[in-house]
């Protein structure tokens, strides 16, 4: 297992400090292009399957969430917030700077978990958040208790793995919990399951969803 000291390091190498478009509150190590990036982090683990780089970018669905936490600070003000492959950690940390109560940042990827709390230290939200680095979807794991929203940003590009997760979160609003995910139009969306709350237009990167936009939906989960 590489140790996170090396995975940061890669991080802040590889990387570029930037404002995110749609939420210049906060800013994130990213990316300027998707393939360098993967072929930098398949070199650094010696392994040519690793998964693609989803921490290095700020994707619609999650911009979106992060705005829409900003800007309606009463869902999360004094509340304990989950947020669902998180990434780059944006949703977990506009949470967090709008007055969470606790706030945790789930990811599986050891990169992503290093990206998460790299990002939170650059936005002076390293003691605000914690990162929590398991499947929460496998009921031996789960998330943490009492917890009374969970976000999730761009989790329906995969067919087999939105039907997991969506049962997931279905059971979890089924027992109360606030769900909110934020979608761009992915292909495996499951509208029948949602109800829409906002939209808005995200600034993309092109060399991500081969446009300059995406218009994209924020969705409450049903049970």
């Amino acid at each position: 297992m590489v140790e996170r000291a090396s995975l940061t390091a890669f991080i802040a190498d590889n990387t570029v400090v930037r404002p995110v478009a749609l939420v210049p509150e906060l800013s994130l190590h990213t990316a300027d292009e998707s393939t360098a990036i993967w072929q930098a982090t398949e070199r650094q683990l010696a392994d040519a399957g690793v998964p693609p780089p989803f921490w290095a970018f700020a994707w619609a669905g999650g911009q979106a969430l992060a705005r829409h936490l900003l800007d309606h600070p009463e869902l999360v003000t004094g509340r304990r917030v989950f947020d669902f492959a998180a990434g780059s950690g944006l949703v977990a940390l506009a949470a967090a700077r709008a007055g969470a109560r606790r706030v945790w940042a789930n990811d599986i990827d050891p990169f992503a978990c290093a990206a998460i709390a790299a990002n939170a230290r650059l936005n002076g939200l390293g003691e605000h958040l914690a990162v929590v680095d398991r499947d929460v979807t496998e009921a031996a794991s789960g998330a943490p208790d009492r917890i009374d929203l969970i976000t999730a940003g761009d989790i329906c590009y995969e067919r087999d793995m939105t039907t997991r997760v969506m049962a997931w979160l279905r059971a979890q609003a089924g027992a109360g919990v606030t769900v909110l995910i934020g979608d761009p139009g992915r292909d495996y969306l499951p509208r029948a399951a949602l109800a829409p709350v906002a939209t808005m237009v995200v600034p993309t990167m092109a060399d991500l969803e081969d446009a300059s936009t995406r218009t994209t939906t924020i969705w409450r989960v049903l049970p």
